[in-house]
């Protein structure tokens, strides 16, 4: 390229060198013209998703609700058609009832002629679904599941040209977990075809709806209104969303005047229903509740997992399957949530008056169950105060500690208003007044905060509180109203001087990752980074106007020239606008991003110097921000500090010449994920497998064959046109794209996380200081500040490195457990809250990044920690290398005649030394147990299927060594026990158990059953809990072992000798009795022989003598010779047998 023109000219004006300038300079231009061109474009295209029912895949657009939640059976038709391939016949596989569909769209174009260019360039929508773990982790495993697919194209049923320009989309099966209801879907691009950045979407379970006799969906709580009306949002000012933070399925928002209608959302308000509710809106009042003015607005509504609350006037609702009124003979004021569950369970908060003022109910909600209790118990808050008119204005209630902060109104004795911060205790019922609020609002003098000490000078305008906000991460409590007063300890307190006291607070939300949101009666919204001190206006504000023009040049469907504000929350670390548009023919709710940082950035306000560069001056526009980069670097592995444990299920390829799927092999598709997640939730048992991963039995027997099936599909010869590639489906320990900090990180007892984060200066902001002692120092303007929300359980270090060549710096972080602030837990269950954050002094609202997904704010980091047992980690029992050490210490090893592979034989007469595994299931790791743990008989039985759990008594009797009733069923020479002596403690270098089962004991004595040897089952507790300090892992694993060749006990021995020994002298002498006998027996038989059959001859003659006498003498003299031959013979028998 030529960067000068062709010929110069005469003039010395026109020189060369500034033609390369100015070409150089025409070319940036036209470089940022593409970019904000390219940004532009890229930002016009979004990706679409829709739910489909099984049955509708390919038909109509439609649109389906989340409702049915069991696998159907509609896939195994096509799984029998199957042969010769990798699955098993012999297995069930089962569907889900839905599918995703997902296209895109870009602004101006069209969309089937888009699906089609992107399809005919390879592109693929990658969806990762991630499943929300339930609260209620008694009943259901805490672990934070992902499954990553690639959506299938599909041509749309109907009449079409020619296949190649007929509609399509792309369709993923949308898998259904046990106990999760909250699944976030995330859709991105493979890397071909048009780039659209990625989206979230939200595909609740919704179990508030339901079919009639002819299909048509329901609501259970209410009736749907289809029409939204301006009136709805006019009058009424915005309200805030409260619900269970991460867990609640349906948001619920009330404060429609006049109307007990709520709007309801299953995917964070993508789309909405109008419902108008069922409850019979009546309500008298009484002399211990006044009712100043009757209304049907719904004031309060607060969603949980698997319950809806609402109050109406002062009466109280929950729905579960049907409306419930609760506390009917109480007055309630209000309803205040708790965004935080704890312990298992999810709590609300109502605050009554009139005759029961000054106490609280305190609900708490279980898997759908709900109860309520009335604290304190025996006496009320009020009784504490001096004064009169008390009433408890708004109450907060720390889950992990079991503490209730309140607001208390009192008024004094001079008729002052009072406000108090008070402190209860649930378990101790312990009241302690924290803080004593100031009467008037503090005169700050033109600072930004001001420590509130007593000595303050004041203003003369009240403060009047309206709520509190405790954030369970950090610690920081913060009382709003027309102030906002934060403390670290809730006893020192920090005036905000940047929130001007003519506004007053309505609502406050928080994003738990450091940044906060307040909205004022005037619908004013405001912002605050938590860990400083700024607050700042962003509507309305110089910002906002500049920022709203803009959309409204690009002609945004999001915005319109009036507006209602509904509500303002928090989704994933962003903030939202609820907004109702008012246009002419086109009014409607929509929710789009408010974008705090490029607000921020708009307002600020960057002075123009000019600054004298050679011979002319230049202008230059002044920085805020003290860095130029920030850049973070050697991160922890996201996934797994996050523990997130994710499976990969890719379609099966077709042999379709386009790639095209239908309705069989998708759900083939659908099949596949079933059963990849069944076996990921079989897979937790108590036998560890050879190979530490859920899908190796899946394809065990058929991976030898792998490249006989691959000939198969390779010669269009597959069953179906279908090949299904058994290395794909697979579940993925090391991800490699990781970027970022983790969401929220888990650790364990000792366990840290580090990165680096790489500040990089402009020429005027860093410099060097000449010292005759030190020589050089850098000056301290890129300082970074690192706070743990809980000192006590997290210890932060921090390593500066100064690169002089780059004009940068590096701190080295670590976040390490301290140790000591939690005790032992199962997995996952009551880890404790705390957060680390990351500050780069002077960076507060004034460092921005801007790129093509937006603009966002650098030089603040805040990370939730999750200190205790992290979830995925299990003990199992290391069957494999017990048996091997057995034939190694026994010098043999004998399995029952009946083998079970899945639960082998230990003889009771070796030596029985049990090993263990811990098994990560985010990690793949998998390693022997090295920690000290109990082992104990809890139960038992002569099969599998008779075993019966033992009492807390029998356990002791069975296994402890002070046991004096002759029961033991195992004994071991470890020396080391529990402190009282009852129990031993085990590891993996004791000694092995040798097996007892003394008379008392149930396996004692036991008759066999066939020709086997005896067998008995028996149940074994396997716990670390109090004797491992390795670990905050409670590790509790009860598996079945089959003993057998159990020995009989001395008397049933006895009894057998003296039976064989009766029955084999009795064998012994019946043989000496016949062979004393037999000659004697041969004898009598021969002579009675004889007997017979001279008997026989002599009648036989008689009658022939009576009719031949002439014939009788002959025959008479045959007959003496004959028996003379006779008498012969038989002494010569005789002689034989005498011998």
């Amino acid at each position: 390229m030529v960067c000068w023109p062709a010929m110069s000219p005469v003039s010395p004006v026109w020189s060369r060198r500034p033609s390369v300038w100015a070409c150089w300079g025409l070319l940036l231009v036209l470089l940022l013209s593409w970019k904000s061109w390219a940004v532009y474009h890229l930002q016009q295209c979004r990706w679409l998703v829709v739910l489909n029912k099984f049955e509708k895949v390919g038909s109509l657009p439609s649109k389906d609700r989340f409702l049915e939640q069991e696998p159907t059976d509609t896939v195994a038709e096509v799984f029998e058609k199957l042969v010769d391939s990798p699955v098993d016949p012999r297995e069930k596989y089962m569907g889900f009832p839905y599918y995703l569909k997902v296209n895109y769209s870009c602004m101006g174009k069209d969309d089937e002629e888009l699906s089609r260019k992107g399809h005919l360039m390879g592109m693929r929508p990658v969806v990762l679904i991630s499943y929300k773990y339930p609260v209620n982790f008694y009943h259901w495993k805490i672990e934070n599941l992902q499954i990553q697919m690639e959506a299938a194209p599909l041509r749309s049923s109907g009449f079409c040209i020619a296949e190649i320009v007929c509609a399509l989309n792309w369709y993923v099966p949308m898998p259904i977990k046990n106990g999760s209801v909250v699944m976030s879907v995330d859709i991105r691009s493979n890397g071909l075809g048009p780039y659209i950045h990625l989206t979230r979407f939200y595909m609740n379970m919704n179990g508030f709806l339901k079919r009639d006799e002819s299909g048509k969906l329901l609501f259970t709580m209410g009736y749907e209104t289809f029409i939204l009306k301006t009136a709805h949002f006019k009058r009424s000012k915005s309200r805030p969303l409260w619900y269970t933070i991460n867990h609640s399925p349906v948001f619920i928002l009330g404060g429609i005047e006049d109307e007990k209608t709520i709007l309801l959302s299953d995917t964070s308000f993508q789309d909405y229903s109008l419902v108008e509710l069922s409850i019979d809106s009546c309500w008298v009042g009484s002399y211990y509740c006044p009712m100043l003015e009757f209304s049907a607005t719904i004031h309060d509504a607060i969603s949980t997992e698997s319950t809806l609350f609402i109050r109406q006037n002062q009466l109280v609702y929950y729905f579960t399957g049907s409306w419930v009124r609760v506390l009917a003979s109480e007055c309630i004021k209000r309803l205040c949530p708790v965004f935080i569950h704890g312990n298992g369970s999810e709590y609300i908060l109502a605050l009554t008056t009139g005759k029961h003022e000054g106490y609280i109910h305190i609900g708490t909600i279980t898997d759908g169950l709900v109860s309520f209790r009335m604290v304190p118990e025996k006496w009320s808050i009020c009784d504490k105060f001096i004064g009169t008119n008390c009433s408890i204005n708004w109450a907060t209630y720390i889950t992990d500690e079991k503490i209730l902060l309140l607001l208390v109104q009192v008024l004094s004795w001079d008729s002052a208003l009072v406000y108090n911060l008070v402190s209860f205790n649930l378990e101790t019922q312990n009241l302690e007044v924290l803080y004593v609020l100031p009467l008037f609002i503090p005169e700050a003098q033109g600072l930004d905060f001001l420590v509130l000490d007593g000595t303050e000078p004041y203003t003369t305008t009240s403060m009047v509180p309206k709520g509190l906000f405790f954030n369970t991460f950090n610690n920081m409590l913060y009382i709003w109203g027309n102030f906002i007063l934060q403390s670290y300890n809730r006893i020192h307190f920090i005036y905000l001087a940047d929130f001007p006291k003519e506004s007053t607070i309505k609502y406050m939300v928080n994003s738990y990752q450091g940044d906060m949101a307040f909205v004022t009666e005037k619908d004013e919204i405001w912002y605050f980074l938590e860990g400083g001190y700024d607050v700042y206006q962003i509507i309305p504000s110089k910002g906002w106007s500049i920022y709203f023009n803009l959309q409204k040049m690009h002609q945004s469907s999001l915005f319109a020239e009036q507006e209602f504000l509904v509500s303002v929350f928090y989704e994933d670390g962003q903030l939202y606008q609820l907004i109702y548009l008012l246009e002419s023919g086109n009014e409607r709710l929509v929710k789009r991003v408010l974008p705090v940082a490029q607000l921020l950035l708009y307002n600020q306000n960057n002075p123009v110097t000019l600054q004298k560069h050679g011979s002319y001056r230049m202008p230059f526009f002044t920085n805020f921000c003290p860095f130029k980069v920030m850049r973070l670097r050697d991160l922890p592995k996201k996934q797994h500090f996050a523990r997130q444990e994710l499976y990969h299920a890719p379609p099966p390829l077709v042999s379709e010449s386009l790639g095209f799927h239908n309705n069989k092999t998708l759900a083939v598709y659908q099949g596949l994920v079933y059963y990849l997640l069944w076996l990921h939730s079989n897979y937790d048992k108590p036998y560890a497998d050879p190979v530490h991963d859920p899908t190796w039995r899946w394809w065990e027997q058929k991976t030898q064959y792998k490249d006989y099936y691959f000939y198969l599909s390779s010669n269009w010869l597959a069953a179906e046109g279908v090949y299904i590639d058994m290395s794909s489906y697979q579940k993925l320990y090391n991800i490699s794209n990781d970027y970022g900090l983790p969401e929220t990180v888990f650790l364990d007892k000792g366990n840290a996380f580090s990165f680096t984060i790489f500040l990089s200066s402009d020429d005027d902001t860093f410099k060097l200081n000449s010292n005759p002692v030190t020589g050089y120092q850098v000056e301290k303007k890129l300082a970074v500040a690192v706070a743990v929300a809980d000192p006590d359980c997290l210890k932060a270090s921090v390593k500066q490195e100064v690169l002089l060549n780059r004009k940068a710096v590096l701190y080295r972080i670590t976040i390490k457990d301290r140790k000591v602030c939690y005790d032992q837990g199962l997995s996952g269950h009551n880890l404790k809250k705390t957060s680390m954050m990351v500050k780069v002094l002077g960076s507060s609202g004034k460092c921005f990044q801007t790129s093509y997904s937006g603009t966002s704010m650098q030089g603040h980091l805040m990370v939730p920690v999750l200190i205790g047992c992290p979830p995925g980690k299990r003990l199992a029992f290391d069957v494999t290398y017990t048996i091997l050490h057995s034939r190694e210490l026994n010098k043999h090893y004998f399995d029952c005649g009946r083998t079970n592979p899945e639960m082998p034989c230990f003889l009771f007469r070796d030596l029985f030394q049990p090993f263990f595994l811990i098994q990560d299931m985010v990690t793949g790791d998998s390693g022997s147990f090295l920690g000290s743990y109990l082992l104990k008989v809890v139960g038992g039985g002569h099969t599998i299927d008779t075993i019966r759990d033992y009492t807390e008594e029998e356990i002791y009797h069975y296994n402890s060594p002070l046991d004096k009733t002759n029961s033991l069923i195992w004994k071991t020479k470890v020396e080391r026990t529990t402190l009282d002596k009852k129990f031993y403690i085990m590891s993996y270098q004791s000694p092995g158990i040798e097996w007892l089962c003394l008379e008392n004991s149930p396996c004692h004595d036991i008759t066999p059953q066939n020709i086997f040897a005896p067998e008995f089952f028996l149940k074994l507790l396997v716990s670390n809990r109090g004797v491992d300090t390795s670990t905050y892992c409670d590790y509790q694993l009860i598996f079945v072992l089959h003993m057998h060749g159990l020995p009989l006990s001395g008397k049933r021995s006895l009894f057998i000798v003296i039976v064989s020994i009766s029955l084999l002298v009795g064998l012994v002498v019946f043989y000496i009795l016949f062979l004393l006998l037999w000659p004697h027996i041969v004898r009598a038989w021969i002579s009675l022989r004889w007997k017979i059959n001279n008997i026989m001859a002599s009648e036989s003659y008689y009658t022939y003598a009576t009719s031949n006498p002439a014939f009788s003498f002959q025959s008479h003299s045959g007959s003496e010779q004959s028996y003379k031959e006779g008498s012969k013979e038989e002494t010569i028998v005789k002689k034989e047998v005498v011998a």
